[in-house]
């Protein structure tokens, strides 16, 4: 059973920085693709970043390239979302997802991604 948990939301004022991680259970880790969206109140998910592995081919929403960062850390089943430069309009719930085998993309669509983590809230104030 493959279970993303989140965790490292908090309130943070604009222009500081929040570190999300991810752990999620499962044998096959590093064959997962990896991806972040989020979700503010009123609003549909929407994309944030992804990386797929073994190729280690990153993408990101066009919002946050060059102030968030996705990594991963395969010996501890973890990704991490590294986010500087908040603002308040990043305010939402960031989920993390896994994309499992056998079918294996570098996807932006929330369809193609297999299991969910419960989410965590991340305030911006201004």
């Amino acid at each position: 059973q493959v279970q993303p948990v989140e965790s490292g939301g908090g309130l943070v004022q604009a222009g500081g920085s929040l570190r999300l991680s991810c752990a999620v259970s499962g044998n096959t880790f590093s064959s997962y693709t990896m991806g972040w969206f989020r979700q503010a109140p009123g609003k549909e998910r929407e994309f944030v970043a992804a990386l797929k592995w073994p190729a280690d081919i990153r993408d990101y929403a066009d919002s946050v390239r060059g102030r968030f960062t996705i990594s991963r850390d395969n010996a501890k089943n973890t990704v991490n979302l590294e986010m500087n430069g908040l603002q308040p309009e990043d305010s939402g719930v960031y989920y993390c997802a896994a994309d499992v085998p056998p079918i294996v993309r570098l996807s932006r669509l929330s369809v193609h991604y297999d299991y969910w983590g419960r989410g965590t809230q991340v305030t911006v104030s201004s």
